[in-house]
């Protein structure tokens, strides 16, 4: 499967942003789905998830400010973010994989497939 990440911008701090992940077939259900990030020098960090399309997962740094979920119909996975600050400035990327099991859902490694990445910048 394919994965093509959109939305990214520049938008200043408190600012709003939603980044779309579009996949080549239909994953609804079957994929488990997640948005990471990474800055140069940091290590990429698990954002947000959805475990099959149902139960989602938030990163403490994003919980409450960013929003998760699917639109199965347009095999697309959307990343509400809002209340943006500087230290959410990096390049997001969404990945899906089959096999990986709730506790996994926030550690890049789990995942197959993986898109080439939107950037954001607060600023």
């Amino acid at each position: 499967v394919q994965l093509v990440e959109s939305g990214g911008a520049t938008v200043p701090p408190g600012g709003s942003l939603k980044l779309a992940c579009v996949a080549s077939e239909y994953i609804g259900g079957a994929y488990s789905v997640g948005w990471f990030r990474q800055t140069p020098g940091k290590g990429r960090e698990g954002v947000a998830a959805l475990h099959k399309r149902s139960l989602p997962v938030y990163a403490d740094s994003v919980k409450g400010r960013f929003t998760i979920r699917s639109d199965d119909a347009k095999n697309t996975v959307f990343l509400q973010m809002s209340g943006l600050s500087p230290e959410d400035t990096a390049m997001y990327y969404c990945a899906a994989d089959q096999s990986i099991d709730y506790w996994s859902l926030l550690e890049g490694g789990a995942y197959k497939y993986w898109g080439q990445g939107t950037q954001v910048t607060v600023s």
